[in-house]
């Protein structure tokens, strides 16, 4: 594809916005979660106020270290990463990435993980809080919160909270009451039922769903006689994933009718728009990142000549046709 890098008269006259629960959306293009930091680092490259969001690194209530030992493994068409949710915690979030946040001119959204049902809770009580303390002096830093129920729930011998919807709806139920801000659920393709777990979320009042987080698999070293990492799992994603991911957007389409953040592998324009079709409101861009510096900025510009070459004005005339 040779792409269009001048603005050009139909350029200017495609519409490639999208909303979600009050919150714009320039462009359907939003960088996933623990792949983009919180922005400053990629600001280095392009000027990520062209993005349509940031999910910013996943967040749980205290800070967390990481895992030990290898922590990303290259794998054909994708990564395996064990990273292990390692964040300066919510409060030092608030006090110190926040006044940059303020600065964006994109949708800012916050990755909330836990382990514990209360720290979830007390987590988005805390973001809330700074919410409304920042909007009663007219700022404003974070536009949405996304659930991470993929974390393993300590207290339920490490399942995590996103495999049973039946423990997802407490969850989902109690996060929806901390918070008024808009509320999206990333679900887990690991999940006894994932439509059936993104219905529930509609029903417990979740204004969107995220999906899909990574796939659980595995590296053995053969030399060593043992797992690349020390968890014996990890997560799966790039794509390789990708048509697994397309199939949940679409099945995830067919049965809520709150809008959908698609992810899984995207890397192109055109995984793009296959995602928009089988239903996806945004799309959010993960692995890529780490394959292409300003991936963000690309992929905008090649979205914008597939739509030209295929005279599609909006992407409203695609969502959701499949």
């Amino acid at each position: 594809m040779i792409r269009n890098d001048e603005p050009t008269a139909l350029n200017t006259q495609l519409d490639l916005s999208a909303n979600i629960a009050g919150v714009a959306f320039k462009n359907p293009i939003v960088m996933a979660s623990g792949t983009f930091g919180f922005g400053k680092e990629y600001a280095k490259y392009y000027d990520v106020n062209e993005l349509g969001g940031i999910s910013g690194k996943g967040l749980t209530l205290n800070p967390k270290a990481g895992n030990q030992g290898t922590r990303v493994y290259e794998t054909p068409s994708g990564m395996l990463n064990s990273v292990g949710l390692e964040n300066p915690g919510i409060p030092s979030f608030l006090e110190k990435e926040c006044a940059y946040w303020e600065t964006l001119d994109t949708a800012r959204i916050v990755n909330l993980g836990g382990n514990t049902f209360e720290d979830y809770v007390t987590g988005a009580e805390l973001i809330q809080q700074d919410a409304d303390r920042r909007s009663a002096s007219g700022r404003k830093a974070v536009d949405m919160i996304e659930l991470n129920i993929s974390c393993p729930n300590v207290k339920e011998g490490g399942i995590a909270f996103g495999i049973r919807t039946c423990d997802a709806s407490e969850l989902v139920r109690a996060v929806r009451r901390a918070t008024s801000l808009p509320l999206s659920v990333k679900l887990s393709p690991n999940a006894e039922d994932i439509a059936g777990m993104a219905l529930m979320c509609q029903e417990e009042g979740a204004d969107a769903v995220s999906l899909i987080n990574t796939i659980s698999g595995m590296k053995i070293d053969v030399r060593r006689r043992r797992s690349v990492f020390n968890n014996l799992y990890a997560g799966l994603s790039g794509p390789a994933i990708k048509p697994i991911a397309l199939r949940m957007v679409h099945q995830v389409a067919k049965r809520v009718n709150i809008p959908i953040i698609g992810m899984g592998g995207i890397s192109s324009a055109t995984d793009i728009i296959e995602f928009i079709m089988a239903g996806a409101t945004v799309i959010q861009v993960g692995t890529y990142n780490f394959m292409n510096l300003r991936a963000g900025r690309d992929l905008l510009l090649d979205l914008r000549q597939f739509m030209i070459e295929e005279n599609i004005k909006s992407l409203d005339e695609i969502r959701g046709i499949i």
